[in-house]
Protein backbone atom coordinates (compact mmCIF):
# COMPACT_ATOMS: atom_id res chain seq x y z
CA UNK A 1 0.00 0.00 0.00
CA UNK A 2 1.52 3.20 -1.03
CA UNK A 3 -0.02 5.17 1.92
CA UNK A 4 2.39 2.79 4.14
CA UNK A 5 5.12 4.31 2.96
CA UNK A 6 4.62 7.89 4.30
CA UNK A 7 4.46 6.30 7.36
CA UNK A 8 8.27 7.03 7.96
CA UNK A 9 7.54 11.03 7.45
CA UNK A 10 5.04 11.30 9.62
CA UNK A 11 4.12 8.21 11.35
CA UNK A 12 1.87 5.36 12.13
CA UNK A 13 -0.84 7.00 13.71
CA UNK A 14 -0.83 9.40 11.19
CA UNK A 15 -2.33 7.00 8.44
CA UNK A 16 -4.44 5.25 10.76
CA UNK A 17 -6.71 8.48 11.03
CA UNK A 18 -6.59 8.50 7.31
CA UNK A 19 -7.62 5.09 6.96
CA UNK A 20 -10.51 5.58 9.31
CA UNK A 21 -11.54 8.52 7.69
CA UNK A 22 -11.84 7.13 4.54
CA UNK A 23 -13.96 4.01 5.96
CA UNK A 24 -16.41 6.76 6.83
CA UNK A 25 -16.79 8.48 3.16
CA UNK A 26 -16.22 4.99 1.00
CA UNK A 27 -20.25 5.39 -0.07
CA UNK A 28 -19.15 8.63 -2.12
CA UNK A 29 -18.09 9.32 -5.23
CA UNK A 30 -15.56 12.75 -5.21
CA UNK A 31 -14.92 14.70 -8.71
CA UNK A 32 -11.71 17.41 -8.47
CA UNK A 33 -12.64 19.61 -11.75
CA UNK A 34 -9.53 22.17 -12.51
CA UNK A 35 -7.78 24.03 -15.65
CA UNK A 36 -4.93 21.92 -16.84
CA UNK A 37 -3.37 18.82 -16.62
CA UNK A 38 -0.13 19.64 -16.20
CA UNK A 39 2.15 22.77 -15.41
CA UNK A 40 1.40 24.95 -11.88
CA UNK A 41 0.85 23.26 -8.01
CA UNK A 42 -2.80 22.35 -8.53
CA UNK A 43 -2.00 19.96 -11.16
CA UNK A 44 0.92 18.56 -9.31
CA UNK A 45 -1.04 18.10 -6.25
CA UNK A 46 -3.98 16.34 -8.01
CA UNK A 47 -1.56 13.89 -9.67
CA UNK A 48 -0.42 12.80 -6.23
CA UNK A 49 -3.70 13.15 -4.48
CA UNK A 50 -6.26 11.26 -6.33
CA UNK A 51 -3.81 8.14 -6.03
CA UNK A 52 -3.95 8.24 -3.13
CA UNK A 53 -7.74 8.47 -2.47
CA UNK A 54 -8.58 5.94 -4.89
CA UNK A 55 -6.09 3.40 -2.76
CA UNK A 56 -8.35 3.95 0.20
CA UNK A 57 -11.38 2.83 -1.50
CA UNK A 58 -12.53 6.26 -2.60
CA UNK A 59 -14.18 6.72 -5.67
CA UNK A 60 -12.02 9.97 -6.75
CA UNK A 61 -11.74 11.85 -10.17
CA UNK A 62 -10.54 14.54 -11.91
CA UNK A 63 -11.13 16.01 -14.78
CA UNK A 64 -9.92 19.09 -16.39
CA UNK A 65 -12.29 22.08 -18.47
CA UNK A 66 -11.50 22.69 -22.39
CA UNK A 67 -11.03 26.09 -23.36
CA UNK A 68 -9.44 28.15 -26.16
CA UNK A 69 -6.13 31.04 -26.09
CA UNK A 70 -9.61 33.42 -25.78
CA UNK A 71 -11.00 31.99 -22.83
CA UNK A 72 -7.30 31.49 -20.91
CA UNK A 73 -6.75 35.09 -21.14
CA UNK A 74 -10.37 35.86 -19.47
CA UNK A 75 -8.86 33.90 -16.84
CA UNK A 76 -5.94 35.01 -16.45
CA UNK A 77 -7.24 38.48 -16.38
CA UNK A 78 -9.83 37.51 -13.79
CA UNK A 79 -6.61 35.76 -12.37
CA UNK A 80 -4.55 39.04 -11.44
CA UNK A 81 -7.32 41.41 -11.20
CA UNK A 82 -8.18 38.94 -7.85
CA UNK A 83 -4.75 38.99 -6.85
CA UNK A 84 -4.34 43.37 -6.61
CA UNK A 85 -3.79 44.01 -10.00
CA UNK A 86 -5.60 46.95 -10.88
CA UNK A 87 -6.39 47.06 -14.71
CA UNK A 88 -10.19 47.58 -16.71
CA UNK A 89 -11.60 44.01 -17.36
CA UNK A 90 -13.48 44.45 -20.11
CA UNK A 91 -17.41 43.75 -20.62
CA UNK A 92 -17.13 41.20 -22.76
CA UNK A 93 -14.71 38.98 -21.15
CA UNK A 94 -17.49 38.03 -18.85
CA UNK A 95 -19.43 36.63 -21.21
CA UNK A 96 -16.78 34.69 -22.29
CA UNK A 97 -16.32 33.38 -19.48
CA UNK A 98 -20.03 32.24 -19.61
CA UNK A 99 -19.61 30.50 -22.79
CA UNK A 100 -17.11 28.33 -21.45
CA UNK A 101 -18.48 27.52 -18.25
CA UNK A 102 -22.13 26.75 -20.23
CA UNK A 103 -19.88 24.20 -22.90
CA UNK A 104 -17.91 22.42 -20.11
CA UNK A 105 -21.08 21.74 -18.25
CA UNK A 106 -22.41 20.01 -21.23
CA UNK A 107 -19.35 18.08 -22.02
CA UNK A 108 -18.25 16.80 -18.40
CA UNK A 109 -20.06 14.14 -16.11
CA UNK A 110 -20.25 16.47 -12.59
CA UNK A 111 -22.90 14.11 -11.18
CA UNK A 112 -21.00 13.60 -8.02
CA UNK A 113 -21.54 13.20 -4.65
CA UNK A 114 -18.53 16.03 -3.65
CA UNK A 115 -17.29 17.88 -6.38
CA UNK A 116 -14.00 20.36 -5.75
CA UNK A 117 -13.27 23.17 -8.11
CA UNK A 118 -10.30 24.24 -8.14
CA UNK A 119 -9.56 27.90 -8.64
CA UNK A 120 -11.54 30.94 -10.80
CA UNK A 121 -11.33 29.13 -14.34
CA UNK A 122 -14.31 26.60 -13.71
CA UNK A 123 -15.96 28.28 -10.47
CA UNK A 124 -19.41 28.93 -13.15
CA UNK A 125 -19.90 25.68 -13.20
CA UNK A 126 -22.01 25.46 -9.78
CA UNK A 127 -24.42 27.24 -11.97
CA UNK A 128 -24.82 24.05 -13.54
CA UNK A 129 -24.96 21.30 -10.51
CA UNK A 130 -27.68 18.67 -10.31
CA UNK A 131 -26.96 17.20 -6.74
CA UNK A 132 -24.06 16.28 -4.59
CA UNK A 133 -21.83 18.97 -1.84
CA UNK A 134 -19.55 21.38 -4.38
CA UNK A 135 -16.19 22.36 -2.60
CA UNK A 136 -14.58 25.60 -4.13
CA UNK A 137 -10.55 25.35 -3.46
CA UNK A 138 -9.21 28.73 -4.22
CA UNK A 139 -5.47 28.29 -4.69
CA UNK A 140 -4.71 32.43 -5.56
CA UNK A 141 -4.59 35.56 -3.05
CA UNK A 142 -7.82 37.04 -2.44
CA UNK A 143 -6.71 39.69 0.39
CA UNK A 144 -7.20 42.59 -2.13
CA UNK A 145 -9.49 41.71 -4.93
CA UNK A 146 -10.47 43.80 -7.81
CA UNK A 147 -13.66 44.69 -6.46
CA UNK A 148 -15.53 44.49 -9.29
CA UNK A 149 -14.40 41.19 -10.51
CA UNK A 150 -14.54 39.76 -7.46
CA UNK A 151 -18.18 40.86 -7.04
CA UNK A 152 -19.11 39.15 -10.01
CA UNK A 153 -17.18 35.37 -8.96
CA UNK A 154 -18.93 35.91 -5.41
CA UNK A 155 -22.03 35.60 -7.33
CA UNK A 156 -20.73 31.69 -8.25
CA UNK A 157 -18.65 31.30 -5.20
CA UNK A 158 -21.66 32.35 -2.86
CA UNK A 159 -23.59 29.33 -4.52
CA UNK A 160 -21.07 26.52 -2.83
CA UNK A 161 -21.32 24.64 0.25
CA UNK A 162 -17.81 25.19 1.39
CA UNK A 163 -14.92 27.16 0.22
CA UNK A 164 -11.05 26.44 1.10
CA UNK A 165 -8.86 28.78 1.16
CA UNK A 166 -4.80 28.65 1.60
CA UNK A 167 -4.06 30.94 4.79
CA UNK A 168 -6.23 33.40 7.13
CA UNK A 169 -6.02 36.71 4.77
CA UNK A 170 -7.16 34.98 1.85
CA UNK A 171 -10.76 34.21 3.86
CA UNK A 172 -13.55 36.68 2.97
CA UNK A 173 -15.83 38.49 5.12
CA UNK A 174 -18.54 38.55 2.64
CA UNK A 175 -19.02 35.11 2.12
CA UNK A 176 -22.06 33.95 4.18
CA UNK A 177 -20.78 30.01 3.62
CA UNK A 178 -18.66 27.84 5.57
CA UNK A 179 -14.69 28.58 4.95
CA UNK A 180 -11.60 26.07 5.91
CA UNK A 181 -8.39 26.59 5.92
CA UNK A 182 -6.16 24.28 4.11
CA UNK A 183 -2.47 24.89 3.17
CA UNK A 184 -1.26 23.05 -0.01
CA UNK A 185 1.17 20.49 0.00
CA UNK A 186 4.23 18.13 -1.46
CA UNK A 187 4.90 14.65 -1.82
CA UNK A 188 8.10 13.32 -0.25
CA UNK A 189 7.74 10.35 -2.21
CA UNK A 190 7.54 12.17 -5.74
CA UNK A 191 9.91 12.30 -8.35
CA UNK A 192 10.68 16.02 -7.27
CA UNK A 193 11.05 15.24 -3.64
CA UNK A 194 12.53 11.77 -3.55
CA UNK A 195 16.52 11.54 -2.48
CA UNK A 196 18.80 12.09 -5.49
CA UNK A 197 22.42 10.66 -5.59
CA UNK A 198 24.65 13.94 -5.40
CA UNK A 199 26.23 12.04 -8.76
CA UNK A 200 22.88 12.57 -10.38
CA UNK A 201 22.32 15.99 -9.43
CA UNK A 202 25.57 17.21 -11.10
CA UNK A 203 25.26 15.48 -13.92
CA UNK A 204 21.61 17.13 -14.55
CA UNK A 205 22.58 20.60 -13.56
CA UNK A 206 26.01 20.39 -15.82
CA UNK A 207 23.74 19.47 -18.71
CA UNK A 208 22.64 23.07 -18.50
CA UNK A 209 25.97 24.57 -18.19
CA UNK A 210 25.80 25.56 -14.59
CA UNK A 211 28.81 24.61 -12.68
CA UNK A 212 27.57 22.90 -9.17
CA UNK A 213 30.84 23.90 -7.68
CA UNK A 214 30.33 27.49 -7.54
CA UNK A 215 27.39 29.14 -5.50
CA UNK A 216 24.15 29.02 -6.92
CA UNK A 217 20.84 31.29 -6.37
CA UNK A 218 18.12 29.26 -7.57
CA UNK A 219 14.40 29.98 -8.44
CA UNK A 220 11.57 27.85 -9.63
CA UNK A 221 8.62 29.76 -11.02
CA UNK A 222 6.05 30.09 -13.71
CA UNK A 223 7.34 33.11 -16.17
CA UNK A 224 4.84 35.13 -14.14
CA UNK A 225 5.01 38.97 -12.66
CA UNK A 226 3.58 38.03 -9.87
CA UNK A 227 6.79 35.68 -9.17
CA UNK A 228 8.91 39.12 -10.14
CA UNK A 229 11.41 37.53 -12.48
CA UNK A 230 12.59 41.09 -12.92
CA UNK A 231 13.86 41.43 -9.40
CA UNK A 232 15.26 38.04 -8.82
CA UNK A 233 17.37 39.69 -11.83
CA UNK A 234 18.31 42.51 -9.72
CA UNK A 235 18.75 40.89 -6.41
CA UNK A 236 21.36 38.67 -8.12
CA UNK A 237 23.29 41.23 -10.26
CA UNK A 238 23.55 43.50 -6.39
CA UNK A 239 24.53 40.21 -4.66
CA UNK A 240 27.27 39.38 -7.24
CA UNK A 241 28.85 42.59 -6.36
CA UNK A 242 29.84 40.76 -2.99
CA UNK A 243 29.93 37.02 -4.59
CA UNK A 244 31.79 37.72 -8.27
CA UNK A 245 31.71 33.65 -8.71
CA UNK A 246 27.30 33.62 -7.95
CA UNK A 247 25.06 32.25 -11.07
CA UNK A 248 21.51 32.58 -11.27
CA UNK A 249 19.20 30.23 -12.46
CA UNK A 250 15.45 31.07 -13.00
CA UNK A 251 13.35 27.46 -13.78
CA UNK A 252 9.80 27.57 -15.40
CA UNK A 253 7.70 25.48 -16.89
CA UNK A 254 5.07 26.76 -19.92
CA UNK A 255 0.95 25.86 -18.63
CA UNK A 256 -1.63 26.59 -21.12
CA UNK A 257 -4.25 28.41 -19.39
CA UNK A 258 -1.21 30.69 -18.57
CA UNK A 259 -0.95 33.31 -21.81
CA UNK A 260 1.42 35.85 -20.58
CA UNK A 261 4.68 33.65 -19.75
CA UNK A 262 6.30 33.79 -23.55
CA UNK A 263 6.02 37.92 -23.03
CA UNK A 264 7.05 37.71 -19.78
CA UNK A 265 9.73 34.92 -20.20
CA UNK A 266 11.08 37.38 -22.83
CA UNK A 267 11.21 40.57 -20.77
CA UNK A 268 13.01 38.28 -18.46
CA UNK A 269 15.64 37.87 -21.05
CA UNK A 270 16.16 41.17 -22.20
CA UNK A 271 16.37 41.80 -18.31
CA UNK A 272 19.23 39.28 -18.02
CA UNK A 273 21.51 41.01 -21.27
CA UNK A 274 23.37 38.52 -22.03
CA UNK A 275 24.88 37.57 -18.67
CA UNK A 276 26.88 34.31 -19.33
CA UNK A 277 25.47 33.63 -15.75
CA UNK A 278 22.16 33.92 -15.71
CA UNK A 279 19.86 30.88 -16.94
CA UNK A 280 16.54 31.14 -18.00
CA UNK A 281 15.25 27.62 -18.17
CA UNK A 282 11.94 26.69 -19.51
CA UNK A 283 11.45 23.10 -19.39
CA UNK A 284 8.39 20.87 -19.77
CA UNK A 285 6.00 20.42 -17.07
CA UNK A 286 7.13 17.27 -16.32
CA UNK A 287 10.95 18.16 -15.38
CA UNK A 288 10.01 17.03 -11.94
CA UNK A 289 13.96 15.30 -11.90
CA UNK A 290 15.44 18.58 -13.00
CA UNK A 291 13.77 20.22 -10.51
CA UNK A 292 14.46 18.49 -7.92
CA UNK A 293 18.37 18.45 -9.07
CA UNK A 294 18.11 21.85 -9.05
CA UNK A 295 16.82 22.57 -5.60
CA UNK A 296 19.63 20.14 -4.51
CA UNK A 297 22.47 21.97 -6.19
CA UNK A 298 21.30 25.16 -4.77
CA UNK A 299 23.15 27.27 -2.38
CA UNK A 300 20.17 29.54 -1.54
CA UNK A 301 16.98 29.08 -3.23
CA UNK A 302 14.56 32.53 -3.61
CA UNK A 303 10.82 32.74 -4.36
CA UNK A 304 10.69 36.65 -4.47
CA UNK A 305 7.14 36.71 -5.20
CA UNK A 306 4.89 40.17 -5.00
CA UNK A 307 1.27 38.18 -5.13
CA UNK A 308 1.62 34.74 -3.95
CA UNK A 309 -1.27 32.27 -3.51
CA UNK A 310 0.99 29.33 -1.88
CA UNK A 311 4.24 28.65 -3.54
CA UNK A 312 4.79 24.82 -3.09
CA UNK A 313 8.67 25.67 -4.59
CA UNK A 314 9.18 26.80 -1.29
CA UNK A 315 8.19 23.52 1.00
CA UNK A 316 9.79 21.55 -1.95
CA UNK A 317 13.20 23.44 -1.36
CA UNK A 318 12.78 23.53 2.45
CA UNK A 319 12.87 19.59 2.09
CA UNK A 320 16.12 19.56 0.91
CA UNK A 321 17.15 21.62 3.83
CA UNK A 322 17.96 24.62 1.55
CA UNK A 323 16.67 27.99 2.93
CA UNK A 324 14.74 30.30 1.19
CA UNK A 325 14.80 33.91 0.84
CA UNK A 326 11.43 34.86 0.00
CA UNK A 327 8.34 37.35 -0.83
CA UNK A 328 6.52 38.71 1.88
CA UNK A 329 3.27 37.26 0.31
CA UNK A 330 0.41 35.00 0.77
CA UNK A 331 1.33 31.70 1.89
CA UNK A 332 5.16 32.10 1.74
CA UNK A 333 4.45 33.67 5.16
CA UNK A 334 3.51 30.88 6.84
CA UNK A 335 6.36 28.88 5.22
CA UNK A 336 9.45 30.91 5.80
CA UNK A 337 9.82 32.26 9.19
CA UNK A 338 12.22 34.90 9.48
CA UNK A 339 15.38 33.76 10.96
CA UNK A 340 14.61 30.39 11.49
CA UNK A 341 13.57 28.83 7.76
CA UNK A 342 14.74 31.59 5.86
CA UNK A 343 14.50 34.96 5.57
CA UNK A 344 11.45 37.12 4.35
CA UNK A 345 11.89 39.95 2.12
CA UNK A 346 10.45 43.20 0.06
CA UNK A 347 12.63 44.02 -2.01
CA UNK A 348 15.67 43.26 -4.66
CA UNK A 349 17.95 44.88 -2.12
CA UNK A 350 17.16 42.85 0.95
CA UNK A 351 16.87 39.84 -0.96
CA UNK A 352 20.78 40.30 -1.83
CA UNK A 353 21.87 41.19 1.44
CA UNK A 354 20.28 37.70 2.88
CA UNK A 355 21.99 36.09 -0.59
CA UNK A 356 24.95 36.98 0.05
CA UNK A 357 24.89 36.14 4.05
CA UNK A 358 23.74 32.88 3.56
CA UNK A 359 26.30 32.33 0.59
CA UNK A 360 28.97 33.33 3.49
CA UNK A 361 27.54 31.65 6.54
CA UNK A 362 27.75 27.73 6.13
CA UNK A 363 26.70 27.40 9.43
CA UNK A 364 23.65 29.33 9.43
CA UNK A 365 22.12 27.50 6.01
CA UNK A 366 22.44 24.20 7.46
CA UNK A 367 20.55 25.14 10.46
CA UNK A 368 18.30 26.77 8.72
CA UNK A 369 18.23 23.71 6.65
CA UNK A 370 17.18 21.54 9.25
CA UNK A 371 14.63 23.76 10.30
CA UNK A 372 13.27 24.30 7.24
CA UNK A 373 12.99 20.15 6.61
CA UNK A 374 10.96 20.00 10.03
CA UNK A 375 8.35 22.41 9.63
CA UNK A 376 7.40 20.88 6.11
CA UNK A 377 7.36 17.66 7.92
CA UNK A 378 4.95 18.54 10.29
CA UNK A 379 2.88 20.57 8.08
CA UNK A 380 3.20 20.70 4.19
CA UNK A 381 3.37 17.00 3.13
CA UNK A 382 0.58 15.42 1.31
CA UNK A 383 -0.65 13.12 4.08
CA UNK A 384 -1.84 16.43 5.75
CA UNK A 385 -3.59 17.87 2.89
CA UNK A 386 -5.31 14.67 1.91
CA UNK A 387 -6.44 14.19 5.77
CA UNK A 388 -7.61 17.91 5.87
CA UNK A 389 -9.33 17.14 2.80
CA UNK A 390 -11.50 14.15 4.01
CA UNK A 391 -12.47 15.95 7.60
CA UNK A 392 -13.76 18.86 4.92
CA UNK A 393 -16.02 16.47 3.45
CA UNK A 394 -17.34 14.77 6.81
CA UNK A 395 -17.71 18.44 7.84
CA UNK A 396 -19.66 19.41 4.53
CA UNK A 397 -21.61 16.03 4.93
CA UNK A 398 -23.32 16.02 7.92
CA UNK A 399 -23.79 19.37 7.73
CA UNK A 400 -25.66 19.05 4.44
CA UNK A 401 -26.79 15.05 6.00
CA UNK A 402 -25.47 14.03 2.56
Amino acid sequence: MMLEKYAQFVGEDEIDAIVKLAQRLEDLSILHVNSTAAGGGVAEILNRLIPLMRELGLRADWKVIRGDQEFFTVTKTFHNALQGTTSAVPEHYYSIYEKWQEINANELDLDYDVVFIHDPQPAGLVKYRKKGLWIWRCHIDLSTPDPHVWSYLRRYVSQYNLAIFHIPDFARDDLDIPQLLIPPSIDPLSPKNMELPQTAVERIVRKFDVDPERPLLLQVSRFDRAKDPLGVVEAYRLAKRHVPDLQLVYLGSPAHDDPEGEAVYNETLKAAGGDRDIHLLMLPPDSHVEVNAFQRAATVVMQKSIREGFGLTVSEALWKRKPVVGGRAGGIKIQVIHGVTGFLVTSPKTAAHYTTYLIREKRVREEMGNAGREHVRRNFLITHQLRRYLMAIAYAAKRHRV
